[in-house]
This record gives structure tokens, C-alpha cells and sequence, in this order.
């Protein structure tokens, strides 16, 4: 085995080397005048098992071109099985024509990933399930929701409802409520834009409650943050907020600092700058190194990576 990390995301990769007691391989990543990246590798990779660490997160496209000539420099240097790490995986939200004249993104990233020359994909809570489909070859969607459910288990809350903000995210706030406890509720919302959400009903009872909100990402807050409004006007004692990826861009400081919400939750897919973490004030950040660590560990050894789901 042999590990790699991209540009976008050194610390979590550092982090997922340390758990592999496995160091990062030598690698030069330079940019031409006019912004082309370059890859070189520099240490030989020929027959062995490459891991690439680099989730696709802001400067998205740059990222995500850093990953494709990273693929394609190890194919070229003679590896013999190369595993794209993308812990979190981008252009996703576009994964079906909902309009006419509009793109499928995710199908798109996908085929490119694949003629790029991976082997395998590993990755964290995709936006949408299906997207697994979209690719040829092996795919890992992990969840995030062990470690998080694990940190929220600890917190020993007792009052505790679970909290969908839209509808098609009942399905993850289910799987949350089996594993803590505690009651179910949804939020019938309807996005207007990319940045603005209507959110109309409650549907279940966070009266005097502790409300525990769960999403894969939180990128604007405007979902997040209309929905921990409408549970504090139902009556809602306290509200947390968790997600897998921390996105956080456009207004997404100023509305969380604004917002009726006790504790912000993310994991550490995307780097979050010190001062943004310092401006909202009430985030914490997890690390899903030892999850992603233990599922590249399980991909080189011909172990089973679903068992990392059963608790």
C-alpha cells in the first residue's frame, strides 16, 4: 500500500496516514504560470496498491482537476491498483435533470473518474445514493453517522427528537433515531434558489424537547437555519445541528451566528479555516480519519468494508 494526499485536504489525510501507520508518499504538486497543475510522483509506484486522498471540496474545480491528473500520473507510472480517496465528493447535488437544458454533473465527475484510470472510489455520505450507480467501478459510500451518533450517544440526552429538515432526508434522521433513541420529526420545505429555502410545516411534536438536526452537508445554512427557527417557534428547549460535511460558504457564518442553535457538529471531510470556526463560535469539529483509515485498510487487505455499517 501506498498513500497519497492532494492538495485540498492535507490535514485529514496526515491524520488517516497516522491510523495506517502507513507515512504519505513523496509527491511534487506545482501549477504552470497559467494555472495547469502538474503532478510528479517521487518514489516508485509500479505493482503496488495506490491510495489518493483529495476530496473534491472549494476550489472545487481546481481540486477536482487535482485528482484526475493525479489519477492519471499514477496509471501512467505503472500502479497496480489506484483507489480514489474523496471523502467528499463534489458536483453531487446535480444528479438528475429536474428541468429541461440542465447538466448531471455527478454522472459526469463519475465517467471522469473512471477514464482517469481509478480502480475504486471511496467515499463519505454522497448527496444522493444512486450516485453510486453512476460509476462503472467499485464504489464505498461510508456514512458519517457513526462517528457522529457515537459523539451525540456520549451526550446521554433524554429528551432527544430527531429532526428531518427536508423530506428526502427522512431516511438518514431515521437511521439516527434507531441507533440514539428518541422521536422523529420532518420539515416540509421547498428550495426557491440555490440559497433560498421556504420552509412551511412541522410534522411531530419538539415541544420542550432537545432537537437534534441531521443533514449530509451544510453549504449556505439557509436549510439548517430556517428549519432550527421553525423549532424553536414550536417550541423546541434546545437545538443541535449535525452534518457530515462542512461546506459552510456564502452567508453561512452570519446565519449560523444568528440562528437559535445551541452546537454545530461537522466532521472534518473539508478543511474549515480557524476563523470561521472561530466566528460561528458554537462549532465542533469530528474526524472520520479512523473511519476512512480503517475502510483503506480493509480495500488493501480483501476485508469487508460493509461491516464498518453494523454497529
Amino acid at each position: 500500500m501506498i498513500l497519497f494526499s492532494g492538495r485540498s485536504n492535507p490535514e485529514l489525510s496526515q491524520k488517516i496516514s497516522d491510523y495506517l501507520s502507513v507515512p504519505l508518499g513523496d509527491v511534487r504538486i506545482t501549477q504552470f504560470p497559467d494555472g495547469e497543475v502538474m503532478v510528479k510522483i517521487e518514489e516508485d509506484v509500479r505493482g503496488r496498491d495506490v491510495y489518493i486522498v483529495q476530496p473534491t471540496c472549494s476550489p472545487v474545480n481546481d481540486s477536482l482537476a487535482e485528482l484526475l491528473i493525479f489519477i492519471d500520473c499514477a496509471r501512467r507510472a505503472s500502479a497496480k491498483n489506484i483507489t480514489a480517496v474523496v471523502p467528499y465528493f463534489g458536483y453531487a447535488r446535480q444528479d438528475r435533470k429536474d428541468e429541461g437544458r440542465t447538466p448531471i454533473t455527478a454522472k459526469l465527475v463519475a465517467n471522469l473518474i473512471t477514464t482517469a484510470g481509478a480502480d475504486r472510489v471511496l467515499v463519505l455520505d454522497l448527496h444522493a445514493n444512486q450516485i453510486q450507480g453512476f460509476f462503472d467501478i467499485p464504489v464505498d459510500n461510508l456514512m458519517g453517522e457513526p462517528v457522529l451518533s457515537r459523539y451525540y450517544a456520549e451526550q446521554n440526552i433524554d429528551d432527544l427528537v430527531l429532526v428531518s429538515p427536508d423530506v428526502g432526508n427522512v431516511k438518514r434522521a431515521r437511521i439516527y433515531a434507531q441507533h440514539l433513541g428518541g422521536d422523529l420529526a420532518i420539515i416540509d420545505k421547498r428550495r426557491v434558489s440555490g440559497d433560498d429555502v421556504d420552509h412551511g410545516h412541522l410534522i411531530g411534536d419538539v415541544k420542550g424537547k432537545t432537537v437534534l438536526m441531521v443533514d449530509d452537508m451544510i453549504t449556505t445554512a439557509g436549510t439548517v437555519c430556517g428549519a432550527a427557527e421553525l423549532c424553536k417557534q414550536q417550541g423546541a428547549k434546545k437545538v443541535l445541528i449535525s452534518a457530515t460535511h462542512g461546506i459552510l460558504v456564502g452567508d453561512a457564518i452570519e446565519r449560523l451566528k444568528k440562528a437559535p442553535v445551541d452546537e454545530v457538529v461537522v466532521t472534518d471531510t473539508v478543511p474549515i479555516p480557524q476563523e470561521k470556526i472561530d466566528a460561528i463560535g458554537k462549532l465542533k469539529i469530528l474526524t472520520v480519519s479512523a473511519l476512512m483509515g480503517e475502510a483503506i485498510n480493509r480495500i488493501h487487505n480483501n476485508e469487508s468494508v460493509s461491516s464498518l455499517f453494523l454497529r
